[in-house]
């Protein structure tokens, strides 16, 4: 079976962990497990992966030549994320808001701009019987998640090799972070199916919509597992489901 499968919820504690865990476990081939909860990443302490190899994670922000600049103001007025700003003639950067667009390197009248990197966690792989395990560790305090979570599913294109050491055509199974913000469509798209765990109760109901809305914007089969189904009331969910024809 040659396919990705995102296992997602709008909220967390659903069981969407369990899932994805259990999914790995019983497959009868061999799985690529990707970890994209970077932020609370816990699938290696169920899978116990053995040698662990790890890759920096580094994202493009721009370094300043204070000599050269002129404090034309150029580079904050081309910023969209506010990242920028001009005191006392000299411009300031906030790595925080930075998205790495590169969009103030070229407009810098005296090519006082240049690319620099900066580290906002690690991308880690390890193998435990027939799953492979990717998952990314964020560093603490840091805002952007997206960045990380694309360099653990590139870990896929680069040098992804199979259990075998062939290169990999087989399944593979995304753990997503929990709700329905930028992380999760990071983790999400592109995917061929999503699952989306969920639980009978009016607030799993309620971030389900939500959940379900985003599977939709992008354009993603999706279907829903009803974990914890003896909790609560169960046709809050099936009614929500048979209406919307999933």
């Amino acid at each position: 079976m040659n396919a990705t499968i995102a296992i997602a919820s709008g909220k967390g504690g659903t069981g969407k962990t369990t899932v994805a865990l259990n999914l790995a476990a019983v497959a009868d081939q061999p799985v690529k497990l990707l970890d994209c909860d970077v932020e609370a990443p816990n699938d290696h302490l169920f899978i116990k992966p053995g040698r662990v190899e790890e890759r920096v994670s580094m994202v493009m922000i721009p370094e300043f030549d204070q000599e050269r600049c002129d404090g034309c103001g150029r580079c904050k007025q081309h910023c969209r994320f506010n990242a920028i700003a001009v005191l006392g003639g000299k411009p300031m950067l906030f790595p925080e808001l930075c998205h790495s667009c590169g969009a103030c390197v070229p407009v810098c009248p005296r090519g006082a701009i240049s690319e620099a990197q900066r580290s906002i966690g690690v991308a880690r792989r390890g193998t435990k019987d027939h799953i492979s395990l990717i998952y990314g560790v964020l560093d603490v305090g840091e805002a952007k998640s997206p960045p990380l979570i694309g360099d653990v599913k590139s870990a896929l294109k680069d040098g992804a090799e199979g259990i075998d050491g062939q290169e990999w055509t087989g399944l593979t199974i995304i753990d997503a972070p929990p709700g329905t913000s930028c992380p999760v469509v990071a983790a999400v798209k592109h995917s061929d199916y999503l699952l989306l765990v969920t639980e009978p109760t009016p607030f799993g109901l309620h971030d389900l919509r939500l959940a379900v809305g985003m599977a939709q914007a992008l354009g993603l089969k999706h279907g829903v597992i009803v974990n914890r189904c003896d909790l609560g009331d169960g046709a809050l969910v099936r009614d929500f489901c048979v209406a919307n024809r999933i």
